[in-house]
């Protein structure tokens, strides 16, 4: 069916629409925004900090150093399938279109706030699937519309652009360029299914205006333990039947407004008290009651067809006490693509939390994900290390190529679901 998929590539990548009203300063064209332009900060560090999501403030102002200003305009190429695309991919390229980084991991450089010939060389030399943007890039309307549509101009596959954008205590854009404030989900979950279609419809329409095409949202996970603050009000409800009813109106509201949908934190983080960001979190639950409890909203959201699942670094004790559930076969490919029918893009959670990086190395992550079934690896803290353990994987037949042409089928698939990417035909 992928091969059957029909009509030149194009990245849609919502634009500014009149951006003279746009608040902020103006941005330069960008075939001017040179090298010494992307940010006003130093290099940054190979090791980021843990969260992907809030890169490191910078130490100093020196700016990078700049050769010439970067080429604008994207590789004129035109593909007639996915299996197209495929064949003119090297086993590095499909590995890297499997990683979404912040521009910090992908650049070297803190702060990042437009794209220039930094950004336009890195895609070069790691061709990614995507990146994801925190507040420290995202200073005004006009800024992101420039950063973004650059970006996406470098890149010779169209681009994943995405961000947390939830509503509530997790926003990057409401509190940055002040798109329209919705409050959090879990405020709304007495006002029906309507009300939580119109939030997700209103919070796509403004990232699709600046240029993204992907939300990680909405969550999916239930407020079922008061106690829980990790998720709390970002949830839908703290009922589980409730929580079913709403997931899939806010996908289709996500969808109809725009932009590719994430359920999170699968297969559900809101009966734990600890926090992923900070060390092993624990799911004591059977898998009966997982199916009675926690799997329906995700199960509800796939029906309604959300384009991609977030593993969360949870260890299910019931299911696979072993390891983490980004890395439980178990979990990943039996319950989610084979129990739950999920046929879309598996995600990790941010890849720099302590859950995972107190025990493994970004290569053992990359390495265990992958043969666990996850498709995208969101944020590696050392994403060349996570690239040459896959190549390794490959080459020692511990990982086939054709487990990685999956996974990138199905990368590619959604963008052509979601128009970032069309076919010639």
């Amino acid at each position: 069916m992928l091969a059957a998929l029909c009509c030149a590539f194009i990245a849609i990548s919502g634009g500014c629409a009149n951006p003279s009203t746009s608040s902020g300063s103006s941005v330069s064209q960008e075939s001017g925004i040179p090298a010494s332009q992307e940010t006003s900060e130093t290099q940054a560090p190979s090791q980021m900090a843990e969260s992907a999501y809030e890169p490191s403030a910078p130490s100093s102002s020196v700016p990078e150093s700049q050769s010439k200003p970067p080429e604008s305009g994207r590789p004129s190429v035109a593909w007639s399938s996915i299996d197209d695309i495929l064949a003119g991919m090297s086993l590095r390229d499909k590995i890297c279109q499997m990683l979404v980084l912040s521009p910090e991991l992908l650049t070297g450089v803190s702060g990042v706030t437009a794209a220039g010939e930094t950004t336009r060389q890195a895609l070069v030399d790691m061709p990614v699937g995507g990146l994801i943007y925190s507040r420290p890039n995202l200073k005004s309307r006009q800024q992101v519309c420039k950063m973004l549509s650059n970006t996406q101009s470098y890149s010779k596959i169209p681009l994943i652009l995405t961000c947390d954008e939830e509503g509530g205590r997790v926003n990057r854009l409401m509190s940055t360029v002040g798109t329209t404030y919705i409050g959090p989900m879990f405020g709304y979950r007495d006002q029906g299914a309507e009300t939580a279609r119109q939030n997700a419809h209103t919070i796509a329409s403004d990232m699709r205006v600046l240029g993204f095409n992907a939300d990680l949202a909405p969550v999916a996970d239930v407020w079922s333990n008061p106690d829980n603050t990790v998720i709390g009000d970002r949830a839908y409800s703290d009922d589980f039947a409730q929580a079913a009813e709403l997931i899939p109106e806010a996908v289709r509201g996500f969808h109809s407004g725009g932009v590719a949908t994430t359920l999170k934190h699968f297969p559900g983080h809101g009966d734990t008290l600890a926090d992923s960001h900070d060390g092993a979190v624990y799911v004591s639950k059977p898998l009966e009651q997982l199916r009675r409890e926690e799997l329906l909203p995700f199960r509800a959201g796939i029906a309604s067809g959300s384009d991609m699942v977030m593993i969360g670094h949870l260890i299910l004790t019931e299911i696979d006490a072993a390891q983490p559930a980004p890395f439980s076969y178990r979990i990943v490919t039996e319950l989610l693509r084979e129990e739950l029918g999920f046929q879309g893009v598996v995600i990790t959670d941010g890849l720099q939390m302590k859950a995972l990086t107190d025990s493994y190395t970004s290569g053992e992550i990359a390495r265990r994900a992958v043969s666990a079934g996850v498709d995208i690896l969101l944020c590696p803290s050392n994403p060349q290390a996570a690239v040459s353990a896959l190549e390794e994987a490959v080459a020692l037949g511990e990982i086939s190529e054709e487990r990685i042409n999956q996974s990138v089928r199905r990368i590619l698939a959604m963008k052509v679901n979601r128009g970032v990417l069309k076919l010639e035909g």
